[in-house]
C-alpha cells in the first residue's frame, strides 16, 4: 500500500497524466484528452492544492487516484460546455427529425396506398415493389450476411404466403411514422443525461456530468473511487478552471461550487 511519506502528489498525479498522453499517442487516440492534459501540466502551479487533496483521500485505494484523473479528463473532453450545447442541439434536432419523419410517412403511405389502386383498378401497372419480401432483398443486395443466411430462408415465404399474410407498404410505413410520431427523446448514458437536465446551458452542465461519472466509478459501483471521497470547492474550481481552459478573467471559483452543490442537494431532497 501507497504511504504520503516523501511523496510529492503533484509528480504522482503528473506521472499518471504524462502516461496516459503516452499511451494514447502510441495508440492514436484520445486527442481531445490529450489536449486537456497539456492544459493541466501547464498549470501546474494552480494544481498543486488540488493534487494534493486528491492524493490525501485517495492514495490508499488502488487505481483511485488514477480513476479520478481519468474521469476528469473524460467529462472535460466529452461534456465541456461546447460539447453539451452540441448535445442539446442534437437532442432538439432529434425531435424535430422525428416529426418530419411522421408528416413524410403519412404523405408516403397515402401515396403508396392511391398508387395501389390505380394499379388494380386501371389497367395500368408501373413494375414497382408491392411485396416487403421484395423490398427486403432488393435493399439487401450488397449485405453479403444476408445473401449467405436469410435469403434462401426468406423468398420462398413471399411464394408460400400470399398477400393477405403480410403488411402492405403503406402499413409499414405508417407503423415508421406512428412510431417516430411518439418517440421519446431520451439520454443514453448518465453523464448525458445529468448535464442536459436543465433548461438552458450553464457550466452547471459540467459539473453535473462530472458528479455523475464519480459516481458510476465509485467502489460500490464495481470502480475505483472511494465512497465517501469528495474534493473541496476550491480544488474542484480549481480543476475545472484548468481543464476547461478558462482565463483569469472567467474562472470557476469555490463560491459557485459551493452554491452549485448546495443547489443540487436542494434538487435531490424534492424529488
Amino acid at each position: 500500500m501507497a504511504t504520503m511519506t516523501d511523496t510529492d502528489p503533484t509528480q504522482v498525479c503528473e506521472d499518471i497524466l504524462r502516461n496516459n498522453k503516452i499511451y494514447n499517442v502510441e495508440h492514436q487516440i484520445l486527442r481531445s484528452e490529450n489536449a486537456i492534459i497539456d492544459r493541466l501540466l501547464d498549470r501546474r502551479i494552480e494544481l498543486v492544492e488540488a493534487y494534493t487533496e486528491i492524493y490525501e483521500k485517495l492514495y490508499q485505494h488502488q487505481h483511485g487516484i488514477k480513476t479520478f484523473l481519468g474521469v476528469l479528463l473524460s467529462v472535460a473532453a466529452f461534456w465541456n460546455p461546447e460539447r453539451v450545447s452540441d448535445a442539446r442541439v442534437a437532442r432538439n434536432r432529434l425531435k424535430e427529425v422525428n416529426g418530419e419523419i411522421a408528416d413524410l410517412a403519412e404523405k408516403l403511405a397515402v401515396l403508396l396506398d392511391e398508387r395501389s389502386e390505380i394499379h388494380n383498378s386501371s389497367g395500368f401497372a408501373s413494375g414497382t415493389h408491392y411485396h416487403i419480401v421484395d423490398v427486403i432483398d432488393a435493399a439487401s443486395r450488397d449485405n453479403g450476411f444476408y445473401q449467405s443466411y436469410l435469403q434462401e430462408e426468406l423468398k420462398p415465404l413471399s411464394s408460400r404466403y400470399d398477400l393477405k399474410y403480410w403488411p402492405s407498404l403503406a402499413e409499414i410505413v405508417r407503423v415508421l411514422g406512428q412510431d417516430a410520431y411518439f418517440a421519446g427523446t431520451d439520454a443514453t448514458n448518465p453523464l448525458t443525461k445529468a448535464a442536459t437536465t436543465g433548461s438552458r446551458g450553464s457550466r452547471a452542465d459540467f459539473f453535473k456530468a462530472l458528479f455523475a461519472s464519480i459516481e458510476e466509478n465509485r467502489i460500490a459501483h464495481h470502480g475505483f473511487i472511494a465512497r465517501d471521497f469528495k474534493l473541496s470547492d476550491n480544488s474542484l474550481a480549481s480543476l475545472t478552471t484548468c481543464a476547461l481552459g478558462l482565463g483569469p478573467d472567467d474562472p470557476v471559483d469555490a463560491a459557485y461550487v459551493k452554491r452549485l452543490r448546495q443547489r443540487e442537494r436542494d434538487e435531490r431532497r424534492n424529488r
